[in-house]
């Protein structure tokens, strides 16, 4: 078993009719009566969640931002900053998805970052964030577990970049997870949230075999746990049960869990942001397109570790590992998510050479659970999945 440190101090409070227990969460993290309330486009003054949040916080002074993109820009951000700093908030809640907590995660750091908070998404020498104003969050879209990581991922359009940033200052202080918001979602977002939960599950398993059994058996619960429950929830969004698990499995995915002593990858998201800032391709269609191609060339890398995921996950039979490879294509498509670029964009040609000249520029020679999948490899996977 590998080395490592393990620590997450976001508190969870799961279940339905939680939202009155928000004044005391808060009231452990400030003393101040300043809110700022972010959230995207509007959906949840439609699903209810809006009002029960303005009901539980009526003791507080509300300072509202909305309008957080599904890939949030960093201009839009920014406009949150400078309204932050003008109020003198005590405290930000996140109400929404992976992407408005992301876009917090940002708007917490910035506004107590004295530089130009873009050169800290450029990796900039010497540039980091280490201080964060409190925030919490009420989860609105099990898919990036977000809500109980401390990672956030931003976009700048103008630039056509996709940037992560992150930090022990950037874990929320609490999240409510409640599974009926789930019966309010699109099915496009259902599909996108089980895709995510499932990619951010494989990057954390789908490298080679280690001996840390149990994160490998919990990796691979979360797996057989989506899989057996996404029909459920894809013909049922009101499924308590199903949604309930949904949601849970997605915060479990990427809080921190899965990577403690073994090696994780996530190539396939390094790609796939490419192509969001590209294209505009959401984030985890972007990741159904890119895996089954990066397993293939990289095959001998993950065999091992792709034939024990057929085997244990798909109950499948000796060496698996291209079959495993197909039903995980497979089961990207029974949710309804195509898995060609082709699907989403006529003018990608040049897609794989603004790829594979962006890593070089960034110094990405090898990336990987290995350290070896190069630029050039990211361009053959994305011509792949064209």
């Amino acid at each position: 078993m590998n080395n490592f440190d393990y620590y997450n101090p976001t508190k969870v409070v799961f279940g339905k009719g939680t939202h009155e227990k928000l004044p005391k969460e808060i009231a452990q993290h400030t003393s101040g009566k300043r809110i700022l309330l972010t959230y995207g486009g509007g959906s949840i003054k439609k699903n209810g969640v809006y009002d029960s949040v303005i009901d539980a916080l009526q003791d507080y002074k509300i300072v509202e931002f909305g309008g957080i993109e599904p890939n949030p820009e960093y201009d839009t951000l920014m406009e949150a900053v400078e309204l932050a700093r003008e109020q003198s908030v005590d405290f930000v809640l996140a109400v929404g998805g992976g992407s408005v907590i992301d876009g917090t995660k940002f708007i917490v750091s910035a506004a107590k970052y004295e530089g130009e908070p873009w050169d800290v998404l450029a990796q900039k020498e010497g540039f980091s964030f280490r201080e964060a104003l409190p925030f919490g969050t009420v989860l609105t879209l099990p898919a990036t577990g977000s809500e109980m990581n401390s990672g956030a991922v931003i976009s700048r359009s103008d630039r056509k970049e996709k940037r992560t940033m992150g930090g022990a200052q950037t874990f929320p202080k609490f999240s409510f997870l409640d599974p009926t918001v789930v019966a309010t979602l699109p099915h496009r977002q259902l599909a996108n949230g089980i895709t995510d939960a499932f990619m951010h599950t494989l990057e954390q398993y789908l490298t080679y075999p280690t001996d840390n059994l149990l994160q490998e058996r919990i990796a691979e619960g979360i797996l057989s746990t989506l899989i057996e429950i996404a029909p459920r929830v894809m013909n049922d969004p009101s499924d308590y049960k199903a949604a309930s698990n949904l949601m849970w499995c997605a915060t479990m995915a990427l809080n921190g869990t899965l990577r403690a002593g073994v090696a994780y990858d996530w190539s396939t998201h390094m790609i796939g942001h490419e192509l969001t800032a590209l294209h505009g391709i959401d984030h985890a269609r972007t990741l159904a397109i890119i895996a089954p191609n990066l397993y293939r060339v990289k095959f001998e890398n993950k065999k091992d570790k792709l034939i024990q995921y057929g085997q244990r996950v798909f109950g499948l039979d000796g060496s698996c590992a291209e079959e495993a490879i197909l039903r995980t294509k497979t089961f990207f498509e029974s949710l309804g998510i195509e898995t060609q670029i082709s699907d989403y964009t006529d003018g990608a040609e040049k897609t794989p050479q603004i790829i594979e000249e962006r890593f070089d520029e960034r110094g990405w020679k090898g990336i990987g659970e290995r350290g070896d999948l190069t630029p050039a490899e990211a361009k053959s996977i994305v011509e792949m999945s064209m």
